[in-house]
């Protein structure tokens, strides 16, 4: 009876540090996207993971009473009510990312479905998550605004270069018809 109680000690810490991490990566994250996985194969679910990881998301798989008690204090907290069934939860800091990756996974995958999601303290529902998705990234909306600050110092260049120019084309003219004549 002893060695039953401490396997059951043992499987209670182990519960107790599932929770708790689960809870700090509730904390970091600003979008959280739940999905059902029946029916994937453990190759599939790979894949799910490389591709949110090549993103910067991540994947977790736990016990959903565990998961409710994790999300407990964090501001996706929202997305308790979905936890029924076997449900993965995708987390990412960038908002677009994790939305975009299980998007396009679920177009490929029809197994995998996806319930809804919380970006901060607002629920999302599937339709919210597919509208995070088709957004572009951080990393592309930053490369736009680089994108428009480089492209009026260009425009400035150009156009003082281009008198330079027309000035030096007007000179090579009179020059050339003064040999002419």
């Amino acid at each position: 009876m002893t060695a039953n109680r401490k396997e059951l000690a043992v499987e209670r810490a182990a519960k107790k540090e599932a929770v708790e991490q689960l809870n700090l990566a509730f904390k970091a994250t600003s979008v959280a996207v739940v999905a059902q996985y029946s029916g994937l194969t453990v190759a599939q679910m790979q894949k799910l993971r490389t591709q949110m990881k090549q993103a910067g998301a991540s994947v977790k798989v736990s016990k959903n009473r565990l998961a409710k008690i994790a999300l407990e204090g964090t501001d996706v907290v929202a997305i308790g009510p979905m936890l029924k069934g076997p449900t993965v939860i995708a987390t990412s800091n960038d908002p677009v990312a994790a939305p975009k990756v299980a998007v396009e996974f679920a177009k490929a995958n029809e197994k995998f479905v996806i319930i809804g999601g919380s970006m901060g303290t607002t629920v999302l529902s599937v339709d919210g998550v597919k509208a995070l998705a088709s957004l572009p990234s951080l990393d592309e909306l930053r490369a736009k605004i680089v994108g428009l600050l480089v492209a009026p110092a260009t425009k400035l260049a150009q156009l003082a270069n281009a008198p330079a120019g027309k000035l030096a084309r007007v000179i090579q003219a009179h020059a050339s018809k003064g040999e002419a004549a």
